[in-house]
């Protein structure tokens, strides 16, 4: 045999020759136009997202604090029953912090018996671990009043139901 041997190619017959002609110019002239429209087509923002007023709105904080400001209250004065609901029932209902819970009508004796100015003088002042108001400091010396009521009502005090100031 001989000391050389033939070399052989991928390529055996003529129609595999017409593939690989026809690949090796449609490949390189795809791969040509994507790098072209990679380029050209460069992205772009939006004329809009550049408007202040959309940029404003982009950047706007999650949330805000608002200390002393005017919240919208009704002009009517809160009932009692609501304010007691709302805030007071929060220690009151469950004796948190020595609070006289509602319905224990021996503390609530025992505070109702100076009367309501007192108990409302309490309030207003803060004692023990309540604080000034109930911690609710938009609320009116006559909501106030309501709320005292209600809650030694309940207990089994008859105090009567303040007067709405200027009526």
């Amino acid at each position: 045999m001989s000391d050389h041997e033939e070399h052989s190619s991928f390529i055996k017959t003529p129609r595999q020759l017409v593939v690989v002609i026809l690949l090796s110019f449609v490949v390189p002239v795809v791969a040509i136009v994507l790098l072209v429209q990679v380029v050209v087509n460069r992205p772009h923002s939006d004329p809009a997202t550049i408007r202040p007023e959309a940029i404003e709105a982009r950047i706007q904080p999650v949330g805000r604090v608002e200390i002393g400001a005017d919240t919208a209250v009704s002009k009517e004065p809160r009932g009692g029953e609501d304010i007691v609901k709302q805030y007071c029932g929060a220690c009151h209902l469950s004796g948190a912090a020595g609070a006289p819970k509602i319905g224990d009508k021996a503390a609530w004796g025992k505070l109702a018996r100076p009367g309501l100015a007192a108990m409302l003088k309490n309030a207003i002042q803060g004692k023990g671990s309540m604080p000034p108001r109930g911690g609710v400091s938009d609320l009116s010396d006559f909501e106030l009043a309501r709320a005292i009521v209600a809650m030694a009502n309940q207990s089994g005090a008859s105090l009567k139901e303040p007067a709405e100031p200027g009526k």
